[in-house]
């Protein structure tokens, strides 16, 4: 068969999303303030660990009092602001008040120390920081004023004739105002929370409601920086079309109305939080429930019994620990019906678990990176289950995807292999401030290369089968490492594996495998090599093994496969 005739035969690899439905023309302010209108006293956020309820009208008040305020400390658009702290009401109330004055929010990870801060704060041009006092073992305020010192000895800049006079810090020389939410830990140069909404006052709705009228919803609200596998972190600059849009979809494809009630026990900080989350709630006028400032199993738990929630999302490792809590079955989750698992594959066996035990019998798969706002894939909430175990769904209305050979540039036909390309109003604005690291992520056509490869099915369905990266080439024979991941989820004594190609000098590269094994389950290297044996390609086998209680992971439940090889390249002494 031609070339030619196996084209006609077989579709290629290109899809688009078709929707009844038009994307969101307008600023994530005008959103929020339409949803207030429709659905006043729902409840919109509900964050327990801090006792704190509000209404939709009362999270309005809020988030006015605090864009008044930030105007009135010179905060305007175009302005970075900021915002370092685990999850709670404040980070919300930031998220939706920046986006009222058209100041460009940058998130920062949680788990950041003083170096990275320093970078996304340099890179960024960030003129107002809000942090946390202190989280687990991180001392924001401590690791702040180590890039700050002048924090210690400089009073509170106070306004003068109206215009507030400007903090100053020679290592960070853009930082112009700081304000900790903890007013207990507060140093003489900070602001406090209280403290910085005590302005509002000198700032009427009127002014505000002007400054908002005057922002368009393509302009940048958002930077996120990316956890890359080399180099220094990337900031995806997000617009109000790319986010706002999104959270609608993703929330819409699981039937979200305001009755839904959704426990967000995933950082804020990311897109899995505030876009999937916030903005897909509040798009559709649903309760954003926060069960604690981090992960928790038990507060999740208890979260989504109590406050008879609907939906419910997490990591695969999250869900997995739930399931696994001693006190599981104390807990009534007959109300769950939906939500997303999302970050890595999901094993087959936990999401049976999470539709038979948790109820969540229209549990989504979702698939995206930061850089697509985040989310182009997508599970129907009635795919069957093997879809949701084996792929990450079907393309986003409004986009359009394609597979491309890495080598060739050219689409490949389904069933083929090729690097994952997506298209649409989800694309980012571009990196903050980096346009050759843009160059190279958007091409001239607007096409994100995402460095994912795939396959598609004839009905569209995408599975993810690794990074280009991750690829292993082994003696001259790619090997995908989640074919081998995939077989090894099949013996009875793992619970979890990752595959990651490690230096030889013969081969270039050889396979070896991390190996979490089930509770109470026993496996040595030799029996699970027997077990490969004549089920995959003997290049296929891992030569390497080592089991561990855990893999490197981000904040978000994503595997650092990189972390990983250099580890074990260190620890085999294949450098």
């Amino acid at each position: 068969m031609t070339r030619q005739a196996l084209q006609e035969r077989v579709p290629n690899s290109y899809v688009s999303g078709i929707s009844d439905t038009p994307l969101k023309g307008e600023t994530i302010g005008d959103c929020f303030d339409a949803t207030v209108a429709r659905f006043p006293d729902g409840e919109a956020l509900l964050s327990l660990h801090q006792g704190l309820r509000y209404t939709w009208r009362e999270l309005q008040q809020a988030v006015n009092q605090a864009a008044r305020a930030m105007l009135a400390l010179g905060m305007k658009k175009g302005d970075r602001v900021g915002i370092w702290s685990p999850n709670c009401a404040e980070w919300t109330i930031t998220q939706f008040a920046t986006a009222k004055i058209g100041a460009i929010l940058v998130n920062i990870n949680p788990s950041y120390r003083t170096h990275e801060l320093e970078y996304a704060l340099r890179q960024s041009g960030t003129s107002t920081l809000i942090l946390q006092g202190k989280f687990k073992t991180s001392d924001y305020v401590a690791m702040l004023a180590e890039l700050a010192p002048e924090l210690h000895e400089e009073k509170v800049p106070e306004l003068h004739n109206g215009a507030p006079s400007a903090f100053s810090c020679a290592k960070l020389p853009e930082l112009k105002r700081v304000v900790c939410l903890d007013a207990d830990r507060a140093l003489p140069g900070m602001f406090n929370w209280q403290s910085m909404l005590a302005h509002a006052d000198e700032v009427s709705e009127e002014h505000l409601a002007d400054i908002q009228a005057t922002l368009q919803f393509d302009e940048p609200v958002n930077i996120q920086y990316t956890s890359g596998t080399t180099g220094a972190p990337k900031g995806a600059t997000l617009s109000h079309h790319n986010i706002l849009n999104n959270g609608f979809f993703v929330a819409r494809t699981m039937g979200f109305s305001e009755k839904d009630r959704l426990v967000i026990p995933v950082p804020l900080y990311h897109c899995f939080g505030m876009v999937m989350g916030n903005l897909g709630c509040m798009t559709h006028g649903a309760t954003m429930i926060y069960p604690g400032d981090g992960f928790d199993p038990e507060a999740t738990l208890k979260a989504v019994s109590d406050e008879k929630a609907t939906a419910l999302y997490g990591v695969p490792t999250m869900f997995i620990a739930e399931l696994e809590h001693p006190d599981f079955t104390q807990y009534d989750l007959s109300t769950l019906r939906t939500g997303i698992m999302a970050g890595s594959i999901c094993p087959i066996e936990v999401m049976r678990k999470v539709i038979d035990k948790m109820h969540m019998e229209d549990v989504t798969i979702c698939y995206g990176m930061t850089e697509t706002s985040p989310v182009s894939f997508q599970t129907q909430t009635d795919a069957p289950l093997e879809k949701r175990v084996t792929t990450v769904g079907t393309i986003h209305p409004h986009l359009e995807v394609k597979l491309v050979s890495p080598e060739t540039g050219a689409v490949v036909p389904r069933g083929e292999t090729g690097e994952l390309c997506t298209r649409g109003y989800s694309v980012m604005l571009g990196y903050w401030n980096n346009e050759e690291a843009t160059a190279k992520s958007i091409d001239s056509a607007g096409w994100m290369h995402t460095g994912d490869l795939a396959t598609m099915d004839e009905e569209g369905y995408v599975a993810i089968v690794g990074r280009i990266k991750d690829m292993i080439i082994r003696g001259g024979e790619n090997i995908y490492p989640r074919e081998i991941e995939d077989f090894l989820y099949t013996h009875p004594s793992i619970s979890d594996v990752q595959v990651i190609g490690v230096p030889d000098e013969k081969y270039g590269e050889e396979v070896m495998a991390w190996v979490k094994l089930g509770d109470g389950q026993k496996l040595t290297a030799d029996e699970l090599k027997e077990f490969c044996k004549g089920k995959i390609a003997h290049y296929k086998i891992p030569r390497y093994v080592k089991f561990v209680d855990e893999f490197p992971m981000t904040v978000t439940g994503k595997i650092q496969k990189f972390k990983m090889r250099e580890e074990a390249t260190h620890e085999l002494g294949l450098a």
